[in-house]
């Protein structure tokens, strides 16, 4: 055999390495200031191109974004800090947000522009940058203070220069333009971060082997269809070359799968012969490789049923609702949330930047009814888990802020109610063992220490129950619990569910009762419809309960008792609160109504 023939046989061979895309390499060039990434530098585009191969791949990453993204960013207090969601939103616009989903699933990283304005204090955009484009810079004194951007780090000349781009935190003064990176950990690997369905990569790439050799098959014809013979003789090259064109003309296109043999023989009897090949169980063969390359591809995107991202699969939806509510509840804690998780970090971290402290979640797309509802307590986890507003049911929000009276009692569900006390409950607590109540009492003080209007910018612990008080003095804690001075069988609503809370042996800091003001609880009693200082008035004109003060203290041992005399002597200073706090409504000459002077 010639070396041209030998040339030919080797270039008319594909090789489909399956094992080239195990492991991406990164490595530093003493020549470079950036680390590459990926046999050639092309890790990221090996990516994209299995992306763009591979059906199954490509359905997976579009399916997986989709949840990821799912309907957007929210936030739970957007309703009580609307300043700060207004900025958040256009910080981080949904456009934008997209695409930086996109990238970290499709690239296993993604980066995002950061542009300051103010003299460098305050962030004035978040932009997407491609992922693709950049490149680290070595490592100085342990971090990476730069990234080196390309459009096309495939075709990269000797005498370009990428521009260098300081990463978030580590440009100067004048560089208003930071790159900030978001990429989970990975073992083994600093400076990059492999997509986290590396293992199946090269499924990916036999998936989209197995497509193109069936395209080939149709456009090109692996086995010739038509052998035609020409028994009058061996015509020159150029005439057997207007022949082979005329017939081409005439019998070839789309429709014929195959190609034609045109034989010139000198007679009929040493005309050619056809021996056909067959390739026994072929159909099998391939369909084998398509469905071994689709199921593990999807293992190593985590689908835990392909139905949930639109792969038909050999189950129907007559008889597996089940199954499939249960597939649909271990993706989304196995797969989705950790990706949500890790990009809300980010952006909580870019937002605090400009002092916006808000409790961000991605809107599922999960449905309402695979959403384990039974296992949620308020609407605010609620929200998280299914995305719908409290504000999108007025008539509920109106009976949650307003605890309606004893005489609209009745409009109020069961589950309505039980949701109403949880929304109460979740800003108490059940004080623990570790501490012991030192002395109890009716708060009597004359000092004015409460002020509502104060409230109209509460700070982020405002709803922290478990968090030291004010109040809190000397190894002391000062909490308060709701008490009924005259019994009554018809309390407003507001008055029984706190009561219900007191008999649990839930208390309140000072703060948390604040809390409760600024969200309007009960405020279908105040004056004008208005919030009421709900520490001074409690459920309204003629209220017979006050709040009564609890103190405690830490426990030193199974049998101590403490005075309230000791207690003072040991440095603790009783709080003094508005009068109104120990007086029940009822037995105030006013009743407790709206008077100018209040």
């Amino acid at each position: 055999m010639s070396r041209r023939s030998r040339k030919e046989y080797k270039d008319s061979i594909r090789l489909v390495s399956l094992s080239g895309y195990e492991i991406p390499k990164v490595e530093e060039h003493h020549k470079n200031d950036w680390v590459e990434y990926g046999e050639d530098n092309c890790y990221f585009s090996d990516l994209v191109e299995r992306y763009l191969g591979s059906a199954t791949n490509s359905r997976c990453i579009n399916g997986i974004v989709d949840m990821i993204y799912g309907r957007g960013l929210n936030a739970t207090d957007s309703e009580t800090n609307p300043i700060q969601f207004g900025k958040m939103k256009v910080l981080l616009r949904p456009k934008e947000v997209k695409k930086i989903v996109n990238d970290i699933k499709l690239l296993g990283m993604a980066s995002m522009q950061i542009l300051y304005k103010n003299g460098k204090k305050e962030i004035d955009k978040v932009l997407h940058f491609p992922m693709e484009t950049l490149r680290a810079e070595k490592a100085k004194d342990g971090k990476i203070k730069a990234y080196y951007y390309h459009p096309n780090w495939k075709e990269i000349k000797h005498n370009d220069k990428p521009k260098r781009i300081p990463s978030f935190g580590n440009g100067t003064a004048s560089q208003l333009n930071e790159i900030y990176i978001v990429k989970p950990y990975r073992s083994g690997f600093y400076y990059y971060t492999p997509v986290d369905y590396q293992g199946c990569l090269q499924y990916c790439s036999l998936e989209e082997e197995v497509s193109n050799y069936h395209i080939n098959n149709i456009q090109n014809g692996l086995q010739p269809s038509l052998l035609m013979n020409f028994n009058n003789g061996i015509p020159n090259e150029e005439t057997q070359q207007i022949i082979e064109n005329k017939v081409y003309d005439k019998f070839s296109g789309t429709s014929n799968a195959g190609k034609f043999i045109l034989a010139f023989n000198e007679d009929s009897d040493s005309q050619s012969t056809v021996e056909p090949i067959h390739l026994p169980d072929a159909h099998a063969q391939y369909e084998f490789l398509a469905t071994e390359s689709r199921e593990k591809i999807m293992i190593g995107h985590g689908v835990v049923s392909p139905i949930l991202l639109g792969i038909k699969d050999n189950t129907g939806f007559g008889n597996n609702a089940e199954e499939l509510r249960t597939a649909s509840i271990l993706m989304d804690n196995i797969v989705i949330r950790p990706f949500q998780t890790m990009l809300i970090d980010a952006f909580k971290e870019l937002l605090s930047f400009n002092n916006i402290m808000l409790d961000l979640y991605f809107v599922t797309l999960q449905p309402i009814e695979f959403t384990e509802l039974e296992n949620i307590s308020t609407k605010v986890k609620r929200e998280e888990e299914t995305g719908e507003k409290l504000s999108s049911d007025k008539g509920l929000i109106n009976k949650i802020k307003g605890f309606f009276s004893s005489e609209e009692k009745n409009q109020i569900t069961e589950d309505e109610g039980q949701d109403l006390l949880d929304q109460l409950e979740e800003l108490g607590e059940v004080v623990s063992n570790d501490w012991e109540l030192v002395y109890r009492e009716d708060v009597v003080d004359g000092k004015e220490d409460f002020d509502v209007t104060k409230l109209s910018q509460p700070t982020v612990d405002d709803a922290k129950p478990k968090k030291e008080s004010t109040q809190d003095n000397a190894g002391y804690k000062v909490r308060y619990a709701y008490k009924e001075v005259v019994p009554s069988k018809k309390s407003r609503l507001f008055c029984q569910k706190m009561m219900e809370l007191a008999r649990k042996g839930i208390v309140f800091r000072l703060e948390d009762i604040n809390m409760m003001s600024f969200r309007g609880v009960n405020k279908k009693h105040g004056h004008k419809g208005r919030n009421y200082s709900l520490f001074k008035w409690k459920g309204g004109v003629n209220c017979k309960h006050i709040f009564e003060r609890k103190v405690y203290k830490k426990k030193v041992s199974s049998d101590s008792v403490v005075s309230e005399s000791s207690a003072n002597n040991e440095g603790f200073k009783s709080p003094n609160n508005p009068k109104e706090v120990g007086q029940a409504n009822w037995n105030r000459p006013d009743k407790g109504r709206f008077t100018s002077k209040k």
